[in-house]
């Protein structure tokens, strides 16, 4: 459950955790070589009741809570299936996941198994169910708490910083990053904080999610999942993303890179409380993906 700590966070990348990288020798454009790191890749395969479901391809941490995120974002989990055991299986690379009844789904999984990096096997139809006439909490959302979530996340050691070729995404409450998770998909590190948010039976009417990916539609979706009212990224984003954000109620902001953003849907739920001139701007060692200036 939520600590009491303001200053740390509950769950952070760990760059230095073994098996999660490795050193390869590369040459430069002279012509030098020199050892770098670079993110490993590994197939998780997901099952719901001994049903295979899908092979995602992950760097390998928190496979417990990857698994549960993504069958609760894809729908196949609900709030009236009481998961009673979550097993990982380090040497067959597989999460099993199970429930005292029959998921509401099941009788629909008539899926084939699909590999993936980035959307985790998205099943878009599936993902659209129940986001009829949902209205997400209209929760305030601070100009000063988003200057200080930038600057402090991007001042976290992390994967990305060490390695790159990663994406990363924090859970956070008002100004206080909560869990960071980070992944090769943008995908997978959404799934791994609804995991974490299942898991420990956290609610999102009050939170803010932080991604580095773009703010395409699916990601909307999850986010609406997951019942968080505001979803915030450094990067991009789609029509599609920004129609079904207005559509339910959801505050979407985009390309928040230190002082500067864009609010495309809930510019109202927004308070403008800080000066934006004299916010701290992203020091370009910390600028991550999809940072030029």
């Amino acid at each position: 459950m939520l600590g009491d700590s303001t200053d740390e966070y509950l769950i952070a990348p760990d760059p230095t955790r073994s098996g999660l990288t490795r050193r390869v020798v590369a040459q430069d454009e002279n012509g030098v070589s020199r050892d770098i790191q670079v993110v490993e890749e590994r197939p998780l395969t997901i099952f719901l009741n001994g049903q295979e479901i899908v092979t995602a391809m992950t760097i390998g941490d928190y496979p417990e809570y990857l698994a549960l995120g993504f069958l609760k974002n894809q729908g196949m989990l609900t709030g009236g299936d009481d998961v009673t055991r979550v097993d990982y299986d380090d040497d067959l690379e597989t999460v099993v996941v199970r429930t005292d009844t029959q998921t509401t789904y099941e009788e629909k999984l008539k899926k084939k198994t699909r590999t993936s990096g980035c959307a985790v096997g998205t099943v878009f139809g599936d993902m659209m169910e129940g986001l009829e006439g949902l209205t997400l909490p209209e929760a305030e959302v601070r100009t000063s708490w988003l200057y200080a979530l930038s600057h402090k996340i991007n001042r976290t050691p992390s994967l990305y910083l060490d390695a790159g070729a990663i994406h990363g995404t924090v859970l956070c409450e008002r100004d206080r990053p909560l869990v960071y998770m980070e992944d090769v998909g943008r995908h997978n590190a959404v799934d791994k904080i609804a995991g974490w948010m299942l898991s420990e039976g956290v609610s999102g009417s009050d939170k803010i999610l932080y991604t580095t990916g773009r703010l395409t539609s699916e990601m909307v979706i999850k986010c609406a999942h997951m019942g968080i009212p505001v979803l915030a990224s450094r990067s991009g984003f789609t029509a599609w993303g920004v129609d079904i954000a207005q559509q339910i109620g959801l505050t979407l902001i985009g390309r928040m890179r230190g002082k500067r953003f864009q609010c495309l849907s809930g510019d109202a739920r927004l308070t403008r409380d800080a000066d934006v001139n004299s916010a701290e701007d992203e020091d370009r060692k910390h600028r991550r993906k999809g940072a030029a200036p």
